[in-house]
């Protein structure tokens, strides 16, 4: 070999062997760079790019989607002219929990695909110098952005050949980005809580699973997710954020599980429905907890007694308590004292292991529970507050059943003397639930997650505790000859005690406002307007009995719907009503609906539940093209009201109908109902 050949082939072998050049970049936090999957590229050619981040330990920077804070990684390319750049390709993130706030993240070195093509009129044997900016938010305790000027220097060949180090290590990269597979199957439920079953063929031996939702307003990122994993998939509990429609809308993230064959990651569009079958059993993700040592264990025990005694004097307890004192005066001096005492402690513990029942078998299906669980349940709250009312209605006289303050508790049940006592015990136990005395918590705490059996024995010595004063007073001679005799004055006190009861209503009440808003208020008044008619007349004989009993279904029938969790929703998208907005969309040769309205309007209310509410009405909306504006009268509107004096309202609904021609409004009967409206905005109106 001559040496002009020997130079031409070390020439080739050195070319060959030249990777693209990358110049990193080191920022106070962050080392920064690109690397190519091809040493040399061939014009025309699509090939990939990593954008390589090797994170300071201790910082973190943020997936598309960056959680309660922070922002996502940026590039701004300066590319030649030819060339174009995709979006980041993001890799399945973590949850960075700080304080109260969880973010979406990575740390550590972590690779960015990013999918360039180059031009076809490239020459071969050029380099050409791809440049961006790439910006970072870096965060620990503090968030710091951080920029950098990345520049990568690219040969170009006839035929383009892979880079013997980053080709690898790209496409590893490439293989483990979040995919979406049409064999993956997932399901977005509303309820108390929402649910997300997502599932996913041959998975086994899940370790741990989270969701990471593209959309910043759809969860509530802090929130525990509950894992549970069944023979088909997995499944998520779920916190709505603050777009407050999880449930009614598609969800789309990625869900990452891990398994015994490493970290798997799927993208996933969640549809609004039922949840998938098989998608939950177990608790994934949860560490065993150790049994409670024997010293420990009767540290619980004891706390737990103590704690039941104390949540005597609760304020949530009194008023049933006080009740069954009187109830108890009455009986000491007929020799029933004894027997309703030990009627009353059954009942009490009857209760409590019932809750302790729940309470096991909902975190055997991942539920995380404590005392008081059964109040999450807006139904339940609802449930409550009706009978506290209705308990106060029958102290104040509106009502007997079984004739005596005896039977209070038994009106639960509508039986006797014993069955009160019974019931007594137990209601007292449900109103105590809101209410956490001092060593009871801990005692709770300690054994939430220990064995049933130890869970059963906590919650018989809460109500042991709980039941004592009553019981004792039941046995006690002494204290039974200090009670006063029955008489006129037990009468009074019925009467008063009536308003405790209330009150504890009213706080009901207050709470499922809180669970279930303005729409779960309204159907807890409607309810007890219902049925205090429903008691009220059916003290005039059967007849309105059966009246009574009507309204009061007809009234659940309209109403279900926020005490069970599910809000009705206004599936017709809407606009604010103005007149501009009305001639706006008339110049377009629009149809358009105005629904003048208030919150305080029954009417309105009904039509919006009956009739807005209705998919087919929905449909005739969508198919016909027609805008939805909402004029709100809840406030005093001078514009809203001289528009109703236009058409010559003093006061609201007012429904009016503009059809796309341009022609005269057609002003619609404040009852509505479907096919009236529907026909009416397809012209076909008789």
């Amino acid at each position: 070999m001559g040496f002009r050949s020997f130079f031409a082939a070390l020439t080739v072998v050195f070319a060959l062997s030249v990777p693209a050049i990358a110049q990193p970049v080191r920022t106070d936090n962050v080392e920064v760079e690109f690397h190519s999957a091809r040493a040399a590229i061939a014009p025309g050619e699509t090939f990939t790019i990593v954008l390589r981040q090797n994170i300071r330990e201790h910082w973190h920077t943020y997936w598309r989607n960056p959680g309660d804070s922070g922002e996502p990684t940026e590039i701004t390319w300066s590319l030649p002219p030819g060339w174009s750049a995709g979006d980041i390709q993001w890799p399945a993130p973590e949850a960075i929990p700080f304080d109260v706030l969880v973010n979406y993240g990575y740390s550590g070195e972590v690779l960015f695909p990013v999918t360039l093509t180059a031009p076809a009129n490239l020459r071969p044997g050029e380099n050409v110098t791809l440049s961006a900016n790439v910006y970072m938010l870096v965060c620990s305790d503090i968030c710091i952005p951080e920029e950098a000027d990345l520049t990568l220097t690219l040969s170009v060949d006839a035929q383009g050949r892979d880079d013997t180090i980053w080709a690898p290590r790209i496409a590893e990269a490439i293989a483990a980005l979040p995919r979406r597979d049409d064999n993956i199957a997932a399901r977005v439920t509303p309820g108390t809580p929402p649910r997300l079953s997502v599932a996913i063929a041959n998975l086994t031996d899940v370790g741990d699973a989270h969701f990471f939702p593209f959309s910043r307003d759809a969860l509530d990122h802090a929130a525990p997710q509950l894992p549970s994993a069944g023979e088909s998939g997995v499944s998520f509990t779920l916190k709505a954020g603050v777009a407050e429609n999880l449930g009614a809308a598609p969800l789309e993230g990625v869900v990452v599980v891990q398994t015994a064959n490493g970290r798997r990651a799927y993208e996933i569009n969640a549809e609004p429905g039922e949840p998938l079958p098989g998608t939950s059993g177990g608790a994934v993700g949860v560490a065993p907890v150790e049994p409670l040592a024997l010293p420990a264990l009767l540290a619980a025990l004891g706390f737990a007694f103590l704690g039941g005694l104390i949540l005597n004097i609760m304020p949530c307890v009194l008023p049933v308590l006080s009740i069954k004192a009187l109830s108890l005066a009455g009986g000491a001096h007929s020799g029933e004292a004894k027997r309703h005492g030990l009627i009353y402690l059954a009942g009490v513990l009857a209760t409590f292991l019932a809750l302790a029942g729940g309470l096991i078998a909902l975190r055997g299906a991942g539920e995380a529970v404590g005392w008081g669980f059964q109040l999450q349940a807006p139904w339940v709250t609802a449930g409550l507050a009706l009978l506290f009312f209705v308990i106060g209605l029958n102290l104040v006289g509106l009502f007997e059943v079984g004739g005596s303050l005896q039977n209070v508790g038994g009106g639960f049940a509508q039986r006797g003397g014993d069955a009160g006592a019974f019931f007594t015990g137990a209601l007292a136990v449900i109103a105590a639930t809101p209410c956490t005395a001092p060593f009871m918590a801990g005692a709770i705490g300690a054994v939430l997650t220990q064995s049933a059996g130890v869970t059963l024995l906590v919650f018989a010595m809460l109500a042991l505790g709980f039941a004592l004063p009553l019981v004792a007073l039941s046995f006690a001679p002494g204290l039974q000859r200090l009670m006063p005799k029955p008489g006129a004055w037990m009468e009074r006190a019925k009467h008063v005690l009536a308003f405790p009861m209330f009150a504890a209503a009213v706080w009901m009440a207050w709470v499922l406002t809180e669970q279930a808003g303005a729409s779960g208020a309204l159907a807890l008044l409607s309810l007890t307007l219902a049925l205090t008619f429903a008691i009220y007349v059916a003290r005039w004989g059967r007849v309105w009995l059966a009246v009574g009993a009507i309204v009061l279904v007809a009234t659940g029938a309209m109403f279900w719907r926020p005490l069970l969790g599910q809000e009705q929703v206004a599936i017709i998208p809407k606009e604010e009503w103005s007149p501009a907005r009305v001639t706006e969309l008339r110049g377009e040769g629009r149809a358009v609906f105005v629904n003048f309205t208030a919150a305080w309007c029954v009417t309105c209310k009904v039509n919006e539940v009956t009739v807005f509410s209705d998919p087919d009405v929905a449909r005739a909306f969508e198919e016909e093209n027609v805008t939805y504006l909402e004029a709100d009268w809840t406030n005093r509107d001078e514009t809203i009201a001289a528009a109703l004096a236009e058409h010559g309202r003093a006061g609201v609904p007012l429904y009016l109908f503009y059809p796309a021609d341009g022609g005269a409004p057609t002003v619609l009967p404040q009852l509505l109902t479907e096919a009236l409206i529907t026909q009416t905005i397809v012209g076909d109106t008789p």
